[in-house]
């Protein structure tokens, strides 16, 4: 097997991110079955939540898929695009999963939102200075 590149890197961790999506996606489109809800959440707390959560994932796995790429492209070594793709999705991940479960704010949206935001902030501190690195 030839040696994972940094592009390689950013593509495993975005395809696991965009799987995360899908997942989220399932849990609405069960919900929407489930409830016979067609259009917004109906009145359903499930739903609600539901659509809550894959709605929080599409505001925050693009911004780092793209970040991904970028570090890749900007030529940051495999590790680094390994470190901010593999706690962007640990934290996408335990968020997805403590917000699913609706009942307020818990450990895993916290824990699964400061490891987002730490990720995040890794990857613009990262791009930020790529143009001062040469």
């Amino acid at each position: 097997m030839p040696e994972m590149t940094a592009l390689h890197a950013a593509s495993l961790w975005s395809g696991l991110l965009i799987l995360v999506m899908v997942g989220l996606a399932f849990r609405v489109i069960a919900n929407r079955r489930r409830h016979r809800v067609l259009f917004g959440d109906g009145g359903v707390q499930q739903m609600t939540v539901a659509s809550r959560a894959f709605g929080n994932a599409a505001e925050y796995i693009p911004v780092g898929v793209g970040a991904l790429i970028l570090l890749a492209m900007l030529g940051y070594q495999t590790w680094v695009v390994h470190a901010v793709g593999a706690v962007l999705f640990a934290g996408r991940l335990i968020h997805g999963v403590g917000l699913s479960h609706g009942r307020g704010p818990g450990p895993g949206r916290m824990i699964g939102m400061i490891l987002t935001l730490l990720a995040l902030i890794a990857a613009a501190g990262l791009l930020v200075v790529a143009p001062f690195l040469g």
